[in-house]
């Protein structure tokens, strides 16, 4: 048997799980048709509560909690964060803005406090069990969550976390144009990713090797797995994608694509759970 270090395994994700109807049946599907392995929810949007009779129903998928602090809903009411959510309980939509409101609005720490552990609770209280935890558009590796998350990773029960940091070379390899966008947003996540790493190796919290998808910008086709996959590197990756049967049918079908299929086969790649790491 080869070391596990030379084998390639490979866990196949989907975010924005409970977003919505659309989005759910799209997970179930690339799940039970497909190459997912693994799905990311989204405990305070209107389809979270069927997401996870699903997820029930599918007990071979795995399931964590996508932390939404941006582009989402809270769980915890407007009044009681006031500074982070609108009337409608709605985050803000800009990444950049939102990042270092968070990081720099001390009086704000609190109430993201209250809400990431709210969304925890109610991941919890679901019963679901936490497979990983992730952030919407990557928010969890911005320092000032981060650290929250790592302070208190025992009591949240934090044994697996995605660390947002793709490689390069492999994603060019891929897919031609965006050479200078794709790099800059690579470099930057190798700068954090590599703080992040260490938070992580120091609590003992799993983690893929590499997580392929950031530089796709939504773009996880079928094209793009066709030609990522002979070119993934030995030990653990995850690739995340955003399959809806409405507005990311490319994404879903690339998911269930025979051709896909038969490349994992060819090259050996043997799918997984973030449970399995």
């Amino acid at each position: 048997m080869a070391p596990v270090d030379c084998v390639r395994q490979l866990v196949v994700n989907a975010d924005d799980f409970g977003r919505s109807a659309g989005i759910n049946e799209a997970v179930i599907r690339a799940h039970q048709e497909g190459i997912l392995t693994s799905a990311s929810l989204m405990v305070g949007e209107p389809s979270a509560a069927e997401a996870v009779a699903l997820a029930r129903a599918n007990p071979r998928l795995g399931v964590g909690l996508h932390l939404t602090l941006i582009l989402g809903h809270s769980v915890l009411p407007p009044e009681r964060i006031p500074g982070l959510v609108d009337a409608q309980r709605a985050f803000g939509h800009d990444p950049v803005a939102l990042g270092w409101k968070y990081f720099f609005r001390r009086d704000l720490q609190q109430q993201l406090a209250m809400e990431i552990n709210a969304q925890f609770a109610q991941y919890r209280d679901w019963g679901l069990p936490l497979g990983h935890v992730n952030g919407h558009l990557h928010l969890h590796m911005q320092p000032a969550i981060f650290k929250f998350l790592m302070a208190h990773a025992r009591e949240l029960g934090i044994r697996h976390c995605r660390l947002t940091c793709e490689p390069l070379r492999p994603n060019l390899k891929a897919v031609p144009g965006r050479y200078f966008v794709r790099t800059l947003q690579a470099t930057v996540f190798r700068c954090l990713g590599a703080w992040c790493r260490r938070q992580l190796q120091a609590r003992n919290i799993r983690f893929t090797h590499q997580v392929f998808g950031q530089l796709q910008d939504g773009r996880v086709d079928e094209n793009y797995l066709l030609h990522l996959l002979p070119h993934l590197p030995t030990g653990t990756s995850e690739v995340y994608s955003h399959p809806a049967t409405d507005l990311f049918p490319d994404e879903l079908a690339a998911l269930v694509s025979p051709q896909v299929r038969a490349v994992v086969e060819r090259e050996g790649i043997r799918l997984i759970q973030y449970r399995d790491l």
